[in-house]
């Protein structure tokens, strides 16, 4: 059994759904089907997420805005239409839209997230009613009846261990079953979202909850590439990656896959395989377990910007107890989370996303950390960007940081901060914004060209 998921770009309209019913046809292995909302048909589209979340946002503030609304069910109308499916099915998918427009009204984060999920809902039911139509024995799953339980933390949820032997009961059923992405239930018949992108965690916790031989995710790309091709032309293909170098380069900003969805799928040991919707026929990449074949080293250069560096500098910092714990337990009392922490023996850098330490934060932080820390030195310094080496060969490697450093020196650009984490898996450069595609480009032709 294949348990297969379609991103967004995958269902974007009709023609994207024939393409994927032929996938789904030519390999009878392909029984579980799990689906975003569509994505963008062109450069200048909207994804449907963002007009419903627009649309929750404009109830929120007083005033549904029936424009919003009106583009939403365009959309659904639209893909049906031309895939001539029956006005039933578009009519649940109006129904339960209606529905989570009026908990928004209620509940805000409870309604909001309800509105959010009718996208992968709605593209299910439709995907569902397009598969009988062509003849191939389906079912819609919601995933309540799936058994995708989840912790109440809207937004952000995470699988609950009991989900696991229910999802396994799936593979009693024969049809092709068509599950919607990015949403669970908890115990108590809430409903809550995963964070953005989740379809792909949806994806791998069915994978390993029915223990499927292999979990393939769709997308709109031939393969994961070494680094971002829009800062490097015609990049090296990867052929074959590890869990840890796939979880590495998704959280630092390799956009195919979302950085926890790896972890169900990397328990249960099951392969992924990244594939091309427009090209099925691609080999694609796959994401093992453990790869034998290590002798490329640096497997790949992620990067990404909208990073800060609080700064915090106190003579004899190392022999005072607790005082990283007193720093940390400031930004957790102000609800900010952090990425990095290198420190040496008189100072300490927090790396934090900027969306998380707004300039009015900023300012209490700051004054927290000097009244409660008595530091000699705070500072924060904004636009910075990190990029991160990744590569389970490198820890058997001598020289990477020497080469990389001579990569950055090459392209002009000055390092603020390097941290290699304990995996050895990474190695992570802190620079200014600005220099990005100039060192990235200069690391490229230095362990790949």
């Amino acid at each position: 059994m294949k348990v297969v998921k379609f991103g967004g770009s995958s269902v974007a309209d009709a023609s994207q759904f024939k393409k994927v019913t032929d996938i789904i046809r030519s390999d009878d292995r392909r029984k579980v089907i799990v689906v975003s909302a569509p994505g963008k048909r062109n450069a200048n589209d909207t994804k449907t997420t963002d007009l419903l979340i627009s649309l929750g946002e404009s109830i929120n503030n007083g005033s549904k805005d029936e424009q919003i609304y009106n583009k939403v069910m365009d959309r659904f109308a639209e893909i049906a239409k031309d895939l001539n499916i029956s006005g039933e099915v578009l009519g649940r998918i109006e129904k339960r839209i209606k529905e989570a427009c009026e908990a928004v009204s209620r509940d805000y984060i409870a309604g909001l997230n309800a509105l959010k999920s009718c996208g992968e809902d709605g593209t299910a039911l439709l995907l569902s009613a397009y598969l009988q139509s062509s003849g191939l024995e389906s079912s819609y799953v919601n995933p309540k009846e799936a058994g995708i339980f989840v912790s109440d933390e809207p937004g952000g949820a995470l699988v609950l261990d009991e989900s696991f032997d229910h999802l396994y009961e799936l593979r009693r059923r024969d049809e092709i079953l068509v599950i919607p992405g990015f949403f669970g239930y908890t115990p108590e018949g809430k409903l809550v979202t995963f964070s953005r992108g989740g379809s792909d965690i949806t994806g791998s916790i069915v994978a390993a909850g029915v223990k499927a031989e292999l979990y393939e995710n769709f997308t709109d790309v031939d393969s994961v590439f070494c680094v971002n091709p829009t800062i490097v032309d015609n990049p090296k293909k990867l052929s074959t990656l590890t869990y840890k170098e796939m979880r590495e380069l998704s959280y630092a900003g390799f956009s195919v896959f979302h950085d926890e969805a790896l972890i169900p799928a990397f328990k249960e040991k099951i392969p992924v395989c990244i594939k091309n919707t427009n090209n099925p026929a691609g080999q694609g990449t796959m994401i093992v377990n453990k790869r034998e074949e290590k002798d490329g080293h640096v497997i790949g250069i992620a990067s990404d910007k909208g990073f800060l560096n609080l700064y915090v500098s106190k003579y004899l910092m190392n022999r005072e107890l607790g005082f990283g714990r007193r720093l940390l337990q400031i930004l957790e009392d102000e609800g900010i989370s952090f990425e990095h922490a290198p420190s040496g023996i008189d100072d300490m850098s927090v790396i934090i996303r900027e969306h998380q330490l707004p300039k009015e934060k900023e300012a209490v932080v700051t004054r927290r950390i000097a009244e409660e820390l008595h530091v000699d030195t705070i500072t924060v310094e904004r636009d910075m960007a990190m990029i991160m080496l990744v590569g389970e060969g490198m820890n058997q490697t001598i020289g990477i940081a020497s080469q990389a450093a001579t990569a950055f020196r090459h392209a002009n650009v000055n390092i603020e901060m390097i941290n290699q984490g304990s995996s050895e898996v990474s190695m992570m450069f802190g620079i200014k914004s600005d220099g990005l595609a100039s060192a990235v480009q200069s690391l490229y032709r230095t362990f790949f060209s």
